[in-house]
């Protein structure tokens, strides 16, 4: 693997960035102390989901590429309605571009995400018989879909344990030194490499809920942090862990 960081020592005008960059490619904690971060998160939270609500493959990957720059509460929302009468690629089609931009006109970028909408549904019914492919390469193909609502596809709808990055993921990774990274690809490799196999599957979820409910983007909230104490992030205001307790089940829509 090439690594351009061995030409730094003769750039002595640039000698000191060098080490800054192999620092963020590098946690901050030791394989015993991630073990613990998750084990953790297992306790909290033993069964973590996602929050978007679907009733197939075919709905989730529509309610994931409506999510980009939207609320899961915003889409679920506006996707309630829509997938009582719209709930696979033939009826979608049926249902047409100008009545399915009437069910999300609430979510943004509603036009070019119900132009996606029907492109994906034509596709699937074209080169995949109607069914959603089980396959990252394959999802990819997908209008709308990129890696971040493939990997959500492949974890949530058929149980592989997958990252998907998407902002609070790549924010908790970076802000806690976990798995630093300058892009979501950068960050979802890191990932994989840091967190145990046992842990894999959940990893995802954890991340977000934390991310979403406790590490919030503004403000942290460390009080309410299990992993106060653990942590290595300069924005930690508080060293003592809460209390390690199983939260509430989460209500969550089943998909069916």
């Amino acid at each position: 693997m090439k690594n351009v960081k061995l030409k730094s020592p003769k750039q002595s005008s640039k000698s000191n960035a060098a080490p800054v960059r192999l620092a963020r490619q590098r946690s901050a904690y030791s394989a015993a102390e991630v073990e613990e971060i998750f084990r953790r998160f297992s306790v909290q939270r033993p069964e973590p989901r996602g929050e978007l609500e679907h009733v197939n493959p075919f709905t989730l990957v529509v309610a994931v590429a409506l999510s980009a720059q939207a609320t899961d509460a915003g889409v679920n929302k506006a996707t309630r309605a829509l997938f009582a009468v719209a709930d696979t690629p033939q009826k979608m089609l049926a249902l047409g571009e100008e009545k399915l931009r009437d069910y999300i006109k609430t979510i943004g970028l509603y036009r070019n995400k119900a132009k996606n909408v029907i492109a994906l549904s034509e596709k699937l019914i074209a080169d995949f018989g109607g069914e959603v492919p089980r396959t990252r390469e394959e999802l990819v193909t997908l209008p709308g879909v990129g890696r971040k609502t493939a990997n959500v596809v492949l974890s949530m709808a058929f149980g592989q344990p997958t990252i998907a990055v998407d902002t609070h993921i790549f924010r908790i990774a970076n802000r806690i030194l976990l798995a630093p990274g300058r892009t979501p690809d950068e960050v979802e490799a890191h990932l994989l490499s840091v967190i145990p196999e046992a842990y894999l599957y959940h990893a995802h979820h954890w991340l977000i809920l934390h991310g979403r409910y406790v590490c919030k983007a503004r403000r942290p909230e460390c009080e309410r942090c299990v992993i106060a104490d653990l942590c290595k992030s300069p924005e930690k205001t508080c060293d003592i862990p809460a209390p390690l307790v199983e939260l509430p089940p989460q209500v969550v829509p089943i998909a069916g």
